[in-house]
């Protein structure tokens, strides 16, 4: 278990994040080990033909599913929502040195003879190792997780908004506590059932929450710099992240056109256009276009979150959603009967 132990000051330097990078490299990873595949295989099934088309041994190799994984491959969120961009950066930008260390400690504690060879080629110069990887997982994430990247989002940002909730209305330990039972917070204490074995003082340098959507079903205590202690653990709602969007209710789709009616129906919580477009698998231009025209109707409205807009249903679209949910659906007219033939 790990043990991270908390001061007053460490407290209220609670903060949240997600990592694009993060992500991308267990969504590598999904395709390896078999654990982390009950939820994932609608992304598995969409992603096969591209995946099979990419050459991740590499990224197979430093990712193994006992041992240890390469710190540098996931630089740590400085802020609550980094680019994908900013983080390849990082990961271009780390010392050759630190390459060396983190690969030769990795190429210690894996077992298969090819994992151990592709180590020692990365490992024979390690700055091309290093551009190598990177190439690797810029890869997977232009053919693999990209186009999903909105929908993934939209969950970790939905996880955020209700632990936020809980951490203003019931406090640190009991919002810690209900993320996942292996979690337990007492006496100034965070406690991961984690099968480590380490216990660390915060030292002032708060603690980061970071919901994910490839990590399930596992949680992880990072604690290693240049991390600021961090927990990353599966995003609530991971069941409904590659559900179909639920369709529109028929009358509300004959009085608003089908396409303005499904987006309405999908607005269960503040969403960006881009979100919207994804989850609908409609054009962003479309999507912007229709959402315009409904908050001019008064049936949403956008409210800016950082540098987007996020749009909610009105009371207004609140009330017609709810009324054409009650209202049964029309049945179909019955077929009127052909004339025989060879009657005038």
């Amino acid at each position: 278990m790990t043990t991270l132990v908390a001061r007053s000051q460490d407290l209220v330097t609670v903060r949240f994040a997600w990592s694009p990078i993060w992500e991308t490299l267990h969504a590598v990873r999904t395709m390896i080990d078999p654990h982390t595949r009950p939820y994932h295989e609608a992304w598995r099934a969409a992603v096969a033909r591209q995946a099979a088309e990419l050459d991740l041994s590499a990224l197979f190799a430093v990712n193994p599913l006992k041992g240890s994984v390469p710190d540098f491959l996931t630089p740590p969120p400085r802020v609550p929502a980094p680019a994908f961009s900013d983080q390849m950066a990082e990961l271009r930008a780390t010392p050759a040195e630190q390459v060396a260390t983190e690969l030769e400690r990795c190429r210690l504690t894996v077992t298969k003879r090819d994992q151990r060879r592709q180590l020692d080629q990365l490992l024979a110069d390690p700055a091309s190792a290093r551009d190598l990887l990177a190439d690797r997982v810029q890869a997977a994430w232009d053919h693999l997780v990209s186009r999903f990247w909105p929908r993934i989002r939209s969950l970790a940002d939905a996880d955020i908004a209700y632990r936020s909730q809980q951490l203003t209305g019931r406090g640190l330990g009991p919002m810690l506590e209900d993320i996942d039972s292996r979690i337990k917070w007492g006496d100034g204490t965070v406690i991961i059932d984690d099968h480590d074995d380490t216990s660390v003082e915060l030292r002032g340098r708060g603690l980061v929450l970071m919901p994910s959507a490839f990590m399930w079903p596992f949680v992880a205590a990072i604690i290693d710099e240049p991390w600021q202690p961090t927990i990353a653990y599966p995003a609530r709602g991971i069941a409904d992240l590659w559900q179909q969007a639920k369709p529109p209710p028929d009358a509300l789709a004959r009085l608003l056109g089908r396409t303005r009616a499904l987006l309405l129906t999908s607005l269960d919580q503040p969403t960006s256009a881009t979100t919207l477009a994804a989850l609908v698998d409609l054009s962003l231009s479309g999507t912007s276009g229709h959402l315009v025209a409904m908050r001019d109707a008064g049936l949403v409205a956008g409210m800016r979150h950082g540098h987007e807009i996020r749009y909610a249903r009105t009371p207004l679209g609140a009330a017609l959603l709810r009324a054409s949910q009650s209202r049964p659906a029309r049945p179909s007219r019955p077929a009127r009967p052909s004339r025989p033939a060879g009657h005038g």
